[in-house]
């Protein structure tokens, strides 16, 4: 029948075809601007300008930016990459997708497209030979046909390799499918079937890599795109390193022009850097010294000054402005809430007086036992007179503690001072006893006793002063 004779036909001419792409294959070596497949494919990032930019690699596209790895060296080999951030309105997004897909297709086609096309004839030559294994026809056409929509499909998933080629397997195909058709009964045939491939769309050329010189211009013009100062620097640093490495493959005028232009940039960089660091230095310590004094609008004003001084010189540290800002934001909050701890101390002034002033003779009286507590403490003798007074002071500090009610902040303080007191009179007593009796166990007992009383008057006392001044900033 006319199938068997379409299908042997197309089998034998799979086999040539594939024969003759290989001796071709084996003839001919991948060029110089075709990547092989144990090296990284050179990219484009083209701008909005017409210029481009070399990515080592794939890029990629975050939020508003895009970053990828760029060569600023122009070995091919082992080439010194930087990472490169730029805005992503800057890319000419039609030319580097359309490059990429080119340089995706190059780099298919030189290493495993052959190798894909041959799986491909042979697995479609086997194919052709099982249907001789089938009886029924409405089976064999249903094989060939599934054989015929894969190699259809196959250039368009394929950068359209062996494109033209395939078109000729296909009308053979076509005829076969006919003749199918016909055997089972069929008396129309699917336009479907015989509809051309794909053409291939237009792509942009692959540029060769970059000189020496190119390479350079590339990595100064990264420079003035990046917003990051320290990438910057860094480009420029690789481009003034690059020049000099190069020296022997770059015209000397243009060097020498470039290499001022790069030192001058650098140069205007680091004063940049310094301008903007005494500034944030400055404004940061204007914005301390007022939050300490509970200065909101002043600290404000540093807000203003920030912005001022960053318009005078040009705007050109926004990353540091933002550094700063932030800086005197948290400033501004501690402001706030020293205002507010001090309008709350203000409100509670008038009790907090009151209460000292109750306090002020008791406080007095504490005072005074500290030399004779002193004198219990370092067993250095304390005689009747002594004793007496803090016992007789103790006594009168307690009544008058007794009919005083503290505010709520100064409770601690008075419960301190109350236990001060306690702990004074106990020494006195227990030094009495170790007098009367000669003991200098109970010596040391009324030198522990005094230590405490010494102790907690001295915290009682810093309390009280803390509380009765206004409140400061913690440093």
């Amino acid at each position: 029948m006319k199938w068997y004779r379409a299908a042997g036909i197309l089998t034998v001419c799979l086999f040539v075809v594939v024969s003759r792409q290989a001796r071709a294959a084996g003839a001919q070596a991948p060029g110089p601007d075709v990547a092989t497949a144990d090296s990284a494919p050179l990219f484009r990032v083209f701008l909005t300008d017409g210029t481009s930019l070399v990515s080592y690699g794939e890029l990629a596209r975050l939020d508003d930016q895009v970053v990828f790895s760029m060569p600023t060296s122009p070995s091919a080999a082992a080439p010194q990459l930087q990472l490169i951030n730029i805005p992503s309105d800057r890319v000419d997004w039609r030319r580097t997708v359309s490059y990429a897909e080119s340089v995706r297709a190059t780099r298919y086609l030189s290493t495993r497209a052959q190798a894909d096309y041959d799986l491909l004839t042979t697995d479609i030559a086997q194919v052709l030979n099982d249907v001789g294994q089938t009886d029924e026809s409405v089976r064999r056409l249903a094989i060939v046909e599934q054989a015929r929509k894969r190699l259809a499909d196959w250039p368009a998933a394929h950068y359209n390799f062996k494109r033209d080629e395939i078109q000729q397997m296909l009308g053979t195909l076509d005829e076969a499918i006919a003749d199918l058709k016909a055997a089972a009964g069929g008396s129309t045939f699917d336009l479907t079937f015989v509809a051309a491939a794909t053409e291939p769309s237009a792509a942009e050329p692959i540029l060769p890599a970059p000189s020496a010189r190119e390479t350079i211009e590339q990595t100064l013009r990264a420079a003035q795109l990046t917003s990051s100062p320290a990438e910057r620097v860094s480009l420029l640093t690789v481009a003034a390193s690059a020049l000099d490495a190069e020296a022997a493959n770059l015209p000397a005028a243009w060097a020498a022009s470039t290499r001022t232009a790069v030192a001058v940039q650098l140069a205007r960089e680091v004063e940049t850097d310094r301008t903007y660091q005494a500034l944030s230095g400055r404004m940061l310590r204007l914005a301390t010294e007022r939050a300490a004094l509970a200065d909101v609008r002043g600290v404000q004003r540093v807000f203003a000054s920030i912005r001022a001084n960053d318009e005078r010189l040009g705007g050109l540290r926004p990353d540091a402005v933002a550094s700063m800002t932030a800086a005197v934001d948290a400033q501004l909050e501690e402001a706030r809430r020293l205002r507010l701890a001090r309008d709350s101390w203000a409100l509670r002034a008038p009790d907090l007086r009151a209460y000292r002033e109750k306090m002020t003779e008791s406080l007095t009286r504490l005072q005074r036992m500290v030399p004779l507590l002193e004198d219990i403490k370092a067993l250095a003798g304390s005689g009747p007179t002594a004793l007496g007074s803090i016992l007789r002071w103790a006594g009168q500090i307690r009544r008058t503690m007794a009919t005083i009610v503290p505010p709520a902040e100064l409770s601690e303080a008075h419960n301190l001072l109350a236990s001060a007191v306690q702990l004074a009179d106990s020494a006195a007593q227990i030094r009495r006893e170790a007098a009367i009796n000669g003991n200098m166990t109970r010596a040391w007992d009324a030198s522990s006793a005094a230590a405490g009383a010494l102790m907690l008057v001295d915290r009682g006392r810093t309390e009280l002063q803390f509380a009765l001044r206004p409140p400061q900033l913690a440093r």
